[in-house]
């Protein structure tokens, strides 16, 4: 498998690391494991890793515990494993950034298809964005850095969490727009979560919250009943 980097497998199940681990050697991944996520983010890091396994149910610091900690600098496609049937587990995930999950007890076959296939999207993505996207969006007196994933408001540049980023470029895409959760989920997970399209307000309300500090742009992301959301290019 022609990957850009390692995987990197965080369980405490000492077991199930080694069991992966060997699965995943024989299609040429160069796997690196951490029994617990107390260095996950500087492990991340100095590994670089393609694709992050990230185990829930770990003692300690918990999966979305690290996965939260992980978006705040990386957005290194993270897959969940979860517990069979802990579907909170696997919506909280997704809220926060996941970009895909597996039941335990799982086939290794199962993961090895799920690695690859989260692996095409990112980096069809990476391509796509690199032809199409330019280095910034202006839009409502607001500057969003696509390179930098920062926001400019007035005189300060704001660092966002990558799932804030990408929500935020889709709303700034499309000034004065009214976009439909099922339209944001794809733009922003770039596949069909929509059952769970509620996560999209989470988001939402943590972007309100950041503009909430300016009082020219505190209205500037409007709900749209009964469709969604629209960014507004004059208030």
């Amino acid at each position: 498998m022609d990957a850009k980097g390692p995987v990197l497998i965080i369980d405490d199940d000492e077991r199930l690391r080694e069991l992966v681990v060997e699965y995943l050697e024989e299609y040429d991944f160069t796997v690196h494991t951490l029994p617990s996520g107390v260095k996950a983010v500087e492990t991340v890091k100095t590994l670089s890793p393609c694709v992050i396994i990230l185990d829930v149910m770990m003692p300690g610091k918990n999966g979305l515990e690290v996965l939260r900690e992980l978006r705040m600098t990386s957005d290194t496609p993270v897959i969940m494993l979860t517990a069979k049937g802990e579907d909170t587990d696997r919506i909280v995930g997704l809220e926060l950034g996941a970009d895909d999950y597996i039941a335990k007890p799982f086939n290794p076959r199962e993961l090895l298809a799920r690695i690859k296939a989260v692996l095409r999207r990112y980096d069809a993505s990476a391509i796509t964005n690199a032809k199409t996207t330019p280095p910034t969006i202006s839009a409502g007196g607001l500057i969003l850095n696509i390179s930098r994933q920062t926001l400019m408001v007035e005189a300060d540049e704001l660092e966002l969490a990558p799932t804030e980023f990408r929500l935020l470029k889709a709303l700034m895409s499309k000034v004065d727009t009214a976009l439909t959760r099922d339209q944001l989920m794809d733009m922003v997970w770039d596949k069909d979560f929509t059952a769970y399209d509620r996560s999209i307000d989470v988001h939402i309300s943590k972007l309100r919250a950041l503009l909430k500090q300016y009082e020219t742009h505190a209205k500037r992301i409007k709900t749209v009943w009964g469709t969604g959301y629209m960014f507004m290019g004059e208030i």
